[in-house]
Parts: structure tokens; sequence; C-alpha cells
């Protein structure tokens, strides 16, 4: 059989989106808070700042 001849097939499927599980998202949304309150706690004693 000859290499010219076209040959019709179905394309392959496309697989869906991968989906983060909700407690992942719960998760990573708790490490950010709490790496806000962190970095917030670290920059005002690590600046000396003060009320008066």
């Amino acid at each position: 059989m000859p290499d010219n001849v076209i040959k019709f097939q179905r394309p392959p499927t496309p697989k869906p989106p991968r989906q983060t599980p909700p407690w992942l998202k719960r998760l990573l949304t708790a490490l950010g808070i709490a790496a806000f309150f962190v970095a917030a706690f670290a920059y005002f004693s690590l600046t000396g700042s003060t009320q008066q």
C-alpha cells in the first residue's frame, strides 16, 4: 500500500483540566492568611514601629 494514502482517524480526546480538591483550596487559603500575619508581625517587630 502506498504511503501517500490519507488515513482518516479521530482526533484524540483532550484530557479534562485537573481540578483542585476543596480541602487543598482551604489549606492553601489558611496558609496564605497565616503567612500574611507572620510577615506583618515580622515587619512591625523588625522596624520597631511603636504607637504613641
